[in-house]
């Protein structure tokens, strides 16, 4: 027999694809332990259907198609190439049809796999587009639980408020401190401050007047970052005044004068 006629007619792609009648699959049973290349091209076939169905998620339609005409030689045969028949030729027909159906049934995985991958990344954005919306959720509970508390805090009667006026070569700056003596709290409003340079900080300071005695409420580390450039501020201090004044990172302990931006004094109580 000549055995790569056997191979070439067909009829082992129709076994992989289970189209052989039970006859026909025992022929070919039997030729497969008879001749080790008729074994061999069947594990090559059911290689390439394995190839062809299961790993199509890396090859574009067309190409996968491509692929499956260039193993059936589709294409238009050279000068070349010798055509054989056998005494089945029912065998050729058959064969198309046997890879008709492997193309069908790896189209279909195809397109369940992409599917697949389609629902999956769409989970995916689904559960990042909820995570985020609750953290956006959360952050806007936060801002009006903060912007609430801010406007009873503005609103108190007791409330003191000190306009801070720019002084000297920063005449143009400005701030306010809104302080509050119950609870020895105060909001600084400093949206007419200029953004610190690198390296530097402001730094909020109480004063008492009467010997002049700077008390130090803190540095504003985050000021370049913070948007509405409102801070909250502890201060148990009898202060007479208040003061803002740009010093190296971590502050100082005293003042420096030549860096003085703003300064307001507390009015004083009505009669």
């Amino acid at each position: 027999m000549d055995i790569n006629a056997y191979i070439a007619s067909g009829i082992l792609e129709l076994y992989v694809a289970g189209a052989l009648s039970e006859d026909e699959n025992k022929e070919v049973y039997q030729m497969m332990h008879k001749y080790p290349e008729v074994r061999q091209e069947v594990l090559d076939i059911e290689a390439a259907i394995v190839k062809l169905t299961a790993a199509t998620s890396n090859i574009k339609n067309a190409d996968l198609l491509q692929a499956i005409k260039d193993k059936l030689t589709f294409n238009a045969p050279d000068a070349h190439t010798k055509v054989i028949s056998i005494t089945k030729p029912k065998y050729n027909w058959l064969t198309y049809t046997g890879w008709a159906a492997a193309l069908i049934i790896g189209a279909g995985l195809l397109w369940t796999l992409n599917q697949n991958q389609e629902l999956e990344s769409n989970l995916n954005t689904a559960e990042i587009e909820n995570a985020y919306l609750e953290e956006q959720i959360i952050n806007s509970r936060s801002v009006l639980a903060d912007s609430k508390k801010l406007l009873n805090f503005l609103r108190d009667k007791d409330i003191i408020s000190v306009p801070l006026g720019g002084q000297g070569e920063f005449a143009n700056t400005y701030a306010k401190v809104y302080w509050n003596k119950k609870d020895n709290s105060i909001y600084l409003d400093a949206q007419g401050l200029p953004e610190a340079p690198s390296g530097k900080v402001y730094q909020v300071w109480s004063l008492k007047l009467n010997p002049l005695t700077p008390t130090s409420l803190g540095t504003i580390d985050d000021f370049n970052t913070d948007d509405n450039k409102i801070f909250a501020i502890a201060n148990a201090n009898q202060s007479e005044a208040f003061g803002i004044t740009l010093e190296p990172e971590g502050g100082s302990e005293t003042p420096t004068m030549e860096q003085l931006y703003t300064l307001g004094v507390v009015p004083a109580p009505a009669p």
